[in-house]
């Protein structure tokens, strides 16, 4: 049987990703192997090559791109920290991570700079125009990742 040494947990913070989480503390769990969380903040530059402007911000605000990155990052690595300390609580065997980027392309690439051996991640089963135009996160990593990938669709 196939060894999972490292588990690499993508989320979200939706409850998709919740769900799909559980899961991957069980694999890890069950193989005592490492867990890798990682949340990517999409960085909103799309594989089309088109460029989706962050909303309503008018250019004479004081708010600027650069400071909304960081309150984003800032953000997320709060809610990082709260989600990793209510879930894994006991559980040492882990490091998380803020990624800054297209999703898919992350999740890739942390899972080789890891070594995972599988990834697990929730599906959020877009359909129509939104997935002919964006593509599935999911299925873009299905195809890029270079070790197994586990989809969880809601239950």
């Amino acid at each position: 049987m196939k060894s999972f040494t490292t588990i690499l947990a993508a989320i979200d913070f939706s409850e998709n990703s919740d769900y799909a989480f559980n899961l991957a503390v069980t694999v890890t769990t069950a193989f005592n192997s490492s867990l890798v969380v990682l949340h990517v903040i999409d960085n909103v530059v799309y594989e089309g090559g088109f460029y989706m402007p962050y909303p309503s911000i008018d250019p004479y605000s004081s708010i600027n791109i650069v400071s909304l990155e960081k309150e984003l990052e800032e953000s997320a690595t709060a809610m990082m920290a709260r989600f990793c300390e209510s879930r894994l609580a006991g559980f040492s065997n882990y490091t998380s991570s803020i990624e800054i980027g297209t999703p898919f392309r992350e999740i890739i690439r942390m899972a080789d700079k890891t070594a995972a051996s599988m990834i697990v991640l929730g599906t959020h089963g877009r359909s129509g125009l939104d997935r002919l135009v964006f593509g599935s996160t999911a299925e873009r990593v299905v195809r890029g990742a270079h070790c197994s990938v586990l989809t969880v669709p809601m239950p």
